[in-house]
């Protein structure tokens, strides 16, 4: 896997347009490398947002955590795409997803097509967007030929092998299978460490530099590692308890210091070196990134 870690807050509370620049210079301030916005009903439009966040921030990267493909017409999202990467500099990096959420395709008025029926989008998706970034009439050009770093996110083995073969990040969920169009669920370590073995079958020699990164859900910075995890369980009402959480990938809890062990532990045991957090805990996680730097 690739350089050292990287730390991403995906932005998922829609706010005033003054609330929204203050919370993307706090991302910058706190020492955050990734500010990502979430593609769901009910949160803030990604693209406009990510180009406010451009506007008032000047170092972080800026990323769709991740888009439901399925939403989007791939010559019309190529347009957002790259007028986006445009007028942020390139500092855009796209995040794909085959979306998983019925009650959303439903809110919106759309068929909920079968997985395979999305992951058949999500492909043809990526196919159309490389070719329109490398066709010299298409406008807005984007900043580079290859257009923005792909980040595709997923668990499924036709997702995580789309992104084997196209992706420059690969987004494990760190959930474990469910009924299509069910609630997700946190993943075991042995399910996730079956799923990466997965991913770097299919890789080969593309796998030193391809970076993978990780969805975590919960985080808790804490004295009591051992309250914090009964939080949690609470948290989770009881789906979970706290000897279970304790060793889920996506929950953190503890010192900065137990957090950080933990984070270089997912590094050796699963190549994960790109974190993501929830905006709920951009503040909780901050004394972890002065810890680890």
């Amino acid at each position: 896997m690739t350089g050292d870690f990287r730390f991403g807050v995906n932005m998922v509370v829609p706010d005033s347009r003054a609330a929204w620049v203050e919370k993307c210079r706090k991302v910058e301030d706190l020492g955050y490398d990734v500010l990502s916005a979430a593609d769901h009903l009910g949160m803030a439009p990604p693209f406009p947002a990510l180009v406010l966040a451009g506007e008032v921030t000047s170092r972080v990267k800026l990323n769709t955590f991740v888009l439901n493909a399925p939403f989007y017409n791939p010559v019309l999202l190529a347009r957002e795409v790259t007028g986006t990467d445009q007028f942020t500099d390139g500092r855009l990096e796209l995040g794909l997803g085959a979306g998983y959420v019925k009650e959303e395709f439903e809110a919106a008025g759309l068929p909920f097509p079968s997985a395979r029926e999305r992951v058949d989008h999500l492909e043809r998706t990526i196919t159309e967007l490389k070719r329109l970034y490398a066709d010299p009439e298409h406008k807005p050009t984007p900043t580079r030929p290859e257009g923005p770093p792909l980040l595709l996110g997923g668990r499924g083995d036709r997702v995580l092998t789309l992104a084997a073969e196209h992706a420059d990040i690969i987004g494990f969920t760190g959930t474990t299978k469910t009924p299509d169009g069910a609630p997700l669920a946190a993943a075991t370590p042995e399910e996730i460490d079956e799923r990466v073995a997965f991913v770097r079958a299919k890789l080969g020699d593309r796998e030193a530099h391809v970076e993978f990164n990780l969805l975590c859900q919960f985080v808790k910075v804490t004295n009591d590692r051992a309250a914090g995890l009964a939080e949690v369980e609470l948290i989770v009402e009881g789906r979970l308890d706290a000897e279970a959480l304790s060793e889920l990938p996506v929950v953190l809890v503890g010192t900065p210091a137990q957090i950080a062990d933990q984070l270089r532990g997912h590094r050796e045991r699963f190549g994960f070196s790109y974190f993501t957090i929830l905006e709920p805990f951009l503040d909780e996680f901050a004394p972890v990134l002065e810890h680890l730097r």
